[in-house]
């Protein structure tokens, strides 16, 4: 089991006034994404327990990808990762983050 956490520093908070959001179910090789907005609106947490080991650097780029592409300031993030492919962890952050803004 391999945990990462990242920190970065955006340009502006999340739109929206959700609290929290879910999104994705740790089954199937897929994973489930936590969302909270608790931290300060220029900050992002991404937090990552995956059982696949040695991907870390895979990781980092899809957490940069998503925090470039959707500033999503203020918010910490926790992924239960159950083995899924990186194209699927982008669909899952940017579903969870729609949640937040307020979104179906």
């Amino acid at each position: 089991m391999e945990s990462f956490t990242f920190r970065h520093t955006t340009q502006k908070p999340l739109a929206g006034t959700k609290a929290q959001a879910i999104t994705g179910v740790v089954a199937s090789g897929n994973l489930e994404v936590l969302l909270e907005r608790v931290l300060p609106a220029d900050q992002c947490t991404i937090e990552i327990a995956t059982p696949v080991v040695g991907y870390g650097d895979v990781w980092e780029a899809v957490a940069a990808d998503f925090v470039a592409r959707t500033q999503p300031g203020g918010l910490r993030i926790a992924i239960n990762d159950g083995g899924a492919r990186p194209d699927t962890v982008s669909l899952r952050l940017a579903q969870g983050a729609r949640l937040m803004e307020g979104g179906r």
